[in-house]
């Protein structure tokens, strides 16, 4: 494939390893660089290509001629991607998306900035997918579902038709929506979770009986605690 675009990567982890393999391999982007804070840069280079301190990044690399993606985890339940998503925004680079040749979908999708969806994707009609989302491998979109922003999705989920999931959301392995139910913002579906009525802002929803803990209880804390480090 030709490499028309120039491309910085904002993370020196695996993530950031999988994002060059991914772009190089599959997307008309050459990666030109990395970049990370300061306090993760001990060193020239990473995968062999110039690591440059994200204070001084507009100096070696202009966002006239490089564009950015942000290659980090689900960290605080997606918020420090959101900040170093914003952090580039507000610097004036744009954010390239990675969407695998290697799944389904159809000419309708809209989807938006910075966002990483990986291989054996099934994208049915009228999806809609918010600003840096991440879609591990091998998940079922269904028809006229929508993912917000800052969002992460396992793999080998199954989100039914017409799902609204909202902002800084997190879906564990296995997990299953029903049609037309709305997730709220910041909720942990953990791994093979069911979900099957709407659930409110914060929650946490646990195993294959969807049991639903409010943002406020114990569970749902400790469990954040644990994953997300909040």
């Amino acid at each position: 494939m030709g490499k028309s675009k120039k491309l910085i990567i904002f993370g020196t982890g695996e993530i950031g390893s999988l994002a060059k393999f991914y772009f190089t391999q599959d997307s008309a982007y050459e990666v030109a660089g990395f970049t990370a804070d300061e306090a993760y840069v001990g060193r020239e280079h990473f995968e062999g290509l110039p690591l440059v301190p994200f204070s001084r990044i507009v100096e070696r690399f202009s966002p006239d001629k490089f564009e950015m993606h942000v290659a980090l985890s689900y960290n605080k339940l997606n918020q420090v991607r959101a900040e170093k998503y914003c952090a580039a925004k507000a610097l004036g680079y744009r954010l390239a998306s990675y969407i695998c040749s290697k799944s389904v979908s159809w000419p309708d999708l809209c989807v938006g900035d910075n966002c990483f969806i990986l291989e054996n994707q099934t994208i049915q009609p009228a999806v809609r997918i918010g600003s840096n989302v991440m879609i591990w491998s091998g998940n079922h979109l269904g028809h006229g579902c929508v993912i917000g922003d800052h969002t992460y999705i396992s793999s080998h989920v199954c989100i039914s038709g017409h799902t609204e999931i909202g902002t800084h959301c997190f879906l564990g392995v296995n997990a299953t929506t029903k049609d037309f139910v709305k997730i709220g913002d910041r909720v942990f579906v953990t791994m093979g979770a069911l979900v099957t009525k709407d659930i409110a802002p914060g929650s946490v929803v646990v195993g294959a009986q969807g049991e639903v803990y409010s943002a406020d209880s114990k569970i749902s804390v400790s469990l954040k605690k644990k994953y997300f480090n909040l």
